[in-house]
């Protein structure tokens, strides 16, 4: 809620972009055509509003969840090595849940190594 400003929805629409920023519970008219279109979107078609929202919502738990493990600094100084060091950080976060959730619902993985299919040349 903190970001709905003119400024952020005007930002927001130039690169062509829809905005999907909450309403406070006390909304004043905005003014702008990107508010009106947003006020109606948040009050109207609630549903496909949440629905776009909550992506957002999981992608910051997500940043949070890779800070909170990993740190939010990125060691390397160039932009190559940062790149790579964040994917790592991805990576490593995606592997974790994975493990998690294995032993969490119960399942047992099967690994194929020499029993594998054998790929089909044409």
């Amino acid at each position: 809620m903190a970001y709905l400003s003119h400024s952020n929805l005007a930002a927001v629409t130039e690169v062509g972009a829809r905005p999907y920023i909450p309403f406070k519970t006390n909304p004043t008219d905005g003014g702008s055509d990107a508010w009106r279109q947003l006020w109606h979107c948040f009050w109207y078609r609630r549903k496909e509003f949440e629905t776009h929202y909550h992506l957002r919502s999981n992608v910051e738990s997500t940043f949070s969840m890779i800070k909170r493990k990993f740190g939010g600094a990125l060691r390397s100084k160039k932009e190559t090595s940062q790149v790579n060091e964040l994917l790592c950080k991805v990576l490593a976060h995606n592997l974790v849940v994975l493990v998690h959730e294995m032993h969490e619902l119960g399942v047992t993985p099967e690994f194929w190594g020499e029993s594998a299919p054998k790929a089909v040349n044409h």
